[in-house]
């Protein structure tokens, strides 16, 4: 019998390698968050913090991993649904296959994690949380970046992966800013994300660039473990009142860089809760009462 010769078909275009993300319902990232500011002043700052990446098929499984963790319940550590997407307390699959849906993604991903800070004592601050969408094969196919700020406002940046932006050095995507986050910063600036999805480590990192070029830098590096008792009081130890870390760095960073001579600007109102096309914006929310406060600096 005649043997076939394999077919090998050089205009192909190589598949982006995979990163498998965690099996598990919750996976714990310990790391170092790093900010730096080239310009007018330069200024950086690091802090130990560490992440959760959560399963959003398998978020009832979260309170059998440990008796000082619950999910939609207080504890030490716990993650809520009404910290995240609609903010209604609801379940975050449907919010985020419909954000997806939105943003371009034609089939309904098989696997969508999310990556934030966990409640502290029932307190939380996220300034990003981020949703990676996975297809059956493990590829990565869409991301949901949600940021907020100190006024408790929120926006998500949708983006679909697109060809050639995933490769070995990881996603690498880019969005106009929409959303107002710090007085301290202008908002005639584009995000540059570089994303090293979860897998034993996961990285994330965040250029901001002006007219004139980058201006400031963001990054979280984080390495996995696995969540138990004994990993979550280890960190409690480590980094004691994070969410209290988190806040409390945000302002008083914010106050150096006042100091130095940043000067303040002003807050728009705030634009829809998501956007899914670069650049372009929903009908703005109404705008900011004629009481608001003085908005309190933060550090992006």
């Amino acid at each position: 019998m005649n043997s076939v010769a394999p077919i090998h078909d050089e205009t192909a275009i190589p598949l982006p390698p995979v990163t498998l993300p965690p099996n598990a319902p919750l996976t714990l990232y310990s790391g170092l968050v790093m900010h730096q500011r080239m310009r007018p002043k330069s200024h950086r700052f690091s802090y130990r913090v560490y992440s959760v990446l959560m399963d959003l098929d398998r978020q009832e499984e979260i309170g059998s991993l440990s008796p000082v963790l619950s999910h939609n319940r207080w504890n030490l550590f716990s993650v809520h649904n009404k910290d995240h997407g609609p903010a209604d307390g609801s379940s975050l699959r449907p919010w985020a296959d419909d954000m997806l849906s939105k943003g371009g993604l034609t089939q309904r991903a098989a696997k969508i994690m999310l990556l934030c800070y966990p409640r502290i004592l029932g307190a939380v601050f996220n300034p990003l949380s981020v949703y990676y969408a996975y297809d059956d094969a493990h590829q990565l196919v869409g991301v949901i970046y949600e940021v907020r700020n100190t006024f408790g406002e929120r926006h998500a940046y949708v983006a679909k992966v697109e060809p050639g932006q995933l490769g070995p050095a990881g996603l690498r995507q880019t969005r106009a800013k929409l959303f107002f986050v710090s007085p301290l910063m202008d908002m005639e600036m584009r995000y540059h994300f570089n994303l090293k999805p979860p897998g034993d480590s996961v990285t994330i990192r965040i250029l901001e660039h002006d007219t004139k070029g980058p201006i400031l830098a963001a990054t979280f590096h984080g390495e996995a473990s696995a969540v138990s008792t004994r990993s979550l009081l280890a960190e409690a130890l480590r980094v004691p009142f994070l969410t209290a870390k988190v806040v409390g760095a945000i302002h008083y960073e914010a106050l150096r860089l006042w100091l130095k001579g940043i000067k303040l600007r002003d807050r728009p109102p705030a634009p829809a809760r998501f956007s899914v096309v670069d650049g372009q914006t929903a009908e703005a929310q109404s705008a900011p009462k004629k009481n608001d406060r003085q908005p309190t600096p933060g550090p992006v």
